[in-house]
């Protein structure tokens, strides 16, 4: 299992830690550093079965700059917003855990981090 964390974010921290306290074997991806290509998003993507809006931190400056409020959020706007997630990271929601399952989930709370470990 792979975890996307930004380490400045508490709700990143309070994942790890659930996670450590459950034993959990995974690997911690800084994605500010290490940031997902667009085919790594769309992958995320498939796995969470959300759109890219979905996972976009809309109140970000870099979203407000951008005015992706304002964007088409159908089939035809999807890779303009994939495009932008790479471009700029910071506008990924987090934690991303990805399962070995296949399965990957949001986890921005106990709950949904115990979910993705399948002891939810």
């Amino acid at each position: 299992m792979e975890i996307w964390i930004n380490p400045a974010c508490s709700k990143c921290r309070s994942a790890l830690t659930v996670l450590d306290a459950e034993g959990a074997d995974y690997t911690v991806r800084r994605y500010l550093e290490d940031v997902p290509t667009e085919d790594e998003i769309r992958a995320v993507l498939e796995r969470l079965g959300l759109e890219p809006w979905d996972i976009t931190r809309t109140q970000e400056p870099a979203a407000k700059e951008l005015g992706v409020k304002d964007w088409a959020r159908d089939a035809g706007a999807r890779g303009r917003w994939i495009a932008a997630l790479a471009a700029h990271p910071k506008l990924i929601q987090r934690p991303i855990i990805t399962a070995d399952d296949g399965s990957a989930v949001v986890a921005r709370t106990e709950d949904a981090v115990r979910d993705a470990l399948g002891r939810g």
